[in-house]
């Protein structure tokens, strides 16, 4: 009798722990648990931890709960101005009602990659080019908008979407890319433009302060000409201006004059005069020699 007793015993403990076995399921911390009950949805929701179904009765289904990155294949659509681009995106979205997202929609992942890719065409035709490679922010935002509103009705929030690249044709390159030369190099010749206004105002007033301060040109000559010897790798031809030439010429006139004062006394010195001898008068053409005139004439 005792034998039979124990026998029961395990063999109840058996199929307890069988039981038991086949009940247990554990729902991990960022899942929640959908119990199906006949075919029924129960209105609770298993929370994450260890929870018990009835086997062959109910159905447990597990929601995963994380933010889901998604991408988007690529797009190839027409813009507005008529320009064949290919566009790539990716999305952002997590779950928000597990009972709606099992329920409502067969696989709410298929959905919002179906419907990101019918949204990302429609967005293409409806932009311009600039816009898609200039204001994608702007487009971010109405991409968002188009997925948000038949992803509530799923139990699914979008978090964000993102236009990751735009693919454009190799001619439609080519043409952006001399175009960004074009206007590279027409602010390279207003910016010339300005410098040279700029610079031809600075050296106007440099002329004006070198005419008031001529040794100002010299000094500036000198200067120049001490950068260009510091290279040491070419030859100097120095010319020899005007204006120095100019300064010497009034430098030694005041020294000729001066000389000419001094050497004018010292070219005709007067004759001495002898004291007590009286001036013999020139005689007259024709006049005899002294001694053959009259008598006390030329005698002294």
């Amino acid at each position: 009798m005792l034998e039979d007793l124990v026998a029961a015993a395990v063999a109840a403990g058996s199929a307890g722990a069988v039981y038991a076995a086949a009940a247990s399921r554990v729902v991990k911390q960022y899942e929640r648990g959908i119990v199906l009950r006949l075919g029924r949805l129960l209105p609770e929701v298993r929370q994450p931890g260890y929870t018990m179904i009835i086997p062959g009765v109910d159905r447990l289904r597990k929601v995963n709960m994380q933010i889901v990155t998604m991408p988007i294949p690529a797009q190839e659509g027409i813009t507005r101005d008529n320009v064949t681009v290919r566009v790539d995106a990716v999305v952002y979205f997590k779950v928000v009602n597990p009972a709606e997202a099992v329920i409502a929609v067969e696989d709410y992942r298929f959905a919002v990659s179906q419907m990101a890719q019918t949204s990302l065409r429609s967005i293409i035709g409806k932009s311009d080019l600039d816009d898609l490679l200039s204001n994608r922010e702007k487009l971010n935002q109405g991409l968002e908008l188009m997925l948000d509103s038949p992803a509530i009705g799923w139990g699914v929030q979008i978090d964000r979407v993102e236009i990751k690249d735009v693919s454009l044709p190799e001619t439609m390159k080519r043409s952006m890319s001399r175009q960004a030369e074009a206007e590279r190099e027409r602010r390279a010749r207003v910016i010339n433009a300005d410098a040279e206004l700029l610079a031809s105002k600075k050296l106007a007033e440099a002329a004006g302060t070198m005419a008031a301060q001529p040794a100002a040109l010299q000094l500036r000559l000198l200067q120049t000409i001490v950068a260009v010897a510091a290279e040491k790798n070419s030859t100097l031809v120095l010319p020899f201006p005007v204006e120095l030439l100019r300064f010497l010429e009034r430098a030694g006139a005041p020294a000729a004059s001066a000389s000419e004062d001094l050497e004018g006394p010292l070219a005709q010195p007067a004759a001495p005069e002898v004291s007590g001898v009286p001036d013999v008068p020139e005689m007259p053409p024709g006049a005899p020699e002294s001694g053959e005139g009259e008598a006390g004439i030329g005698q002294v």
